[in-house]
C-alpha cells in the first residue's frame, strides 16, 4: 500500500504540460522550485514548453521515466535525455521499443504520428523490474508492473507531505483504462492488473494519467466500469 509512512513528509511538486498531439500528459516532478526534477513521459513536441518550464521553475532534470514505450509518451525521450545529460527508465519488457517504436503501434497509428520519422534511441537506457525503487531529485519511486496497454507498461508510485501519488500512464485513466488492441496489448493482462495492482491501492491516493485529469482511487473504485468489472471478476 502506499504512501510508505518512512518517506512522509517529503514534498513533491507536480508540474503537467499536455501534448498537442494524442493529450499525452507531461509531468515533471521536484522537491520545490530551483531543486532537480523527474521528467515523466515527454511526448510529441513537447520539448520547447519543458525547457522554458525549466527555465522559469529552475528545475534540473536528472532522469526521464516512461511508464510505457509508446511514442506519444516517448517521442521526446531523446532530445530531452540528450539536452540534460540524462538516462531514461523503462521497464524492461518495453525497452525494445526504444530501439524500434513502430513495434508498438499498428500501420494507422504510425501514420498518425507522421512518415519519415528520424528515430534514434536515448544513449543510457535503464531498464526496471517489478517492485524495484529508484532514488531521483531527493524522491524515491516505486515500479509496479502493469501490463495490458503494452507488456512493460507500469505504474510508479510516490508520496509526499499532501498526498501519496501513482503515474498511471495508460493503465488508469479517469473513468476510463487505455486501450488493450495494439502490439503487445492484452485485455485478460489488463484485467489481472487491474484485480492485482490497482484494486488493492489506498483509496487516498492521487492518480495521475497519462491521458486527461488526474484523479482518485476511490473515485474510480466507484465510477469507473473497468475497475468494477474487475472487481466483480475477483
Amino acid at each position: 500500500m502506499y504512501p510508505d509512512p518512512a518517506r512522509e513528509g517529503e514534498r513533491v511538486l507536480i508540474e503537467t504540460l499536455v501534448a498537442d498531439a494524442f493529450g499525452t500528459n507531461c509531468y515533471v516532478l521536484s522537491p520545490g522550485p530551483g531543486a532537480e526534477c523527474v521528467v515523466v513521459d515527454p511526448g510529441i513536441g513537447i520539448a520547447p514548453r519543458l525547457d522554458a518550464l525549466l527555465g522559469e521553475r529552475g528545475l534540473k532534470p536528472v532522469a526521464v521515466v516512461l511508464t510505457h514505450g509508446h511514442l506519444d509518451h516517448t517521442f521526446s525521450v531523446t532530445p530531452v535525455c540528450g539536452a540534460n545529460d540524462v538516462p531514461a527508465y523503462i521497464h524492461a519488457d518495453d525497452a525494445h521499443l526504444l530501439a524500434d517504436p513502430a513495434q508498438g503501434f499498428s500501420a494507422g497509428m504510425m501514420s498518425l504520428v507522421g512518415t519519415g520519422l528520424d528515430w534514434t534511441e536515448p544513449d543510457d537506457v535503464q531498464v526496471l523490474a517489478d517492485g524495484g525503487i529508484v532514488e531521483l531529485a531527493g524522491m524515491r519511486f516505486t515500479v509496479d508492473h502493469a501490463p495490458g496497454h503494452t507488456a512493460g507498461s507500469a505504474m510508479f508510485h510516490t508520496a509526499g507531505d499532501e498526498a501519496a501519488y501513482t503515474l498511471t500512464g495508460d493503465v488508469l485513466f479517469r473513468g476510463a483504462i487505455g486501450r488493450t488492441d495494439l502490439p503487445g496489448g492484452s485485455d485478460a493482462a489488463m484485467m489481472r492488473t487491474l484485480r492485482t495492482k490497482v484494486l488493492p491501492l489506498d483509496d487516498g491516493i492521487v492518480v495521475l494519467p497519462g491521458h486527461g485529469p488526474a484523479t482518485t482511487i476511490a473515485a474510480e473504485r466507484a465510477r469507473n466500469p473497468y475497475l468494477k468489472r474487475a472487481a466483480d471478476a475477483h
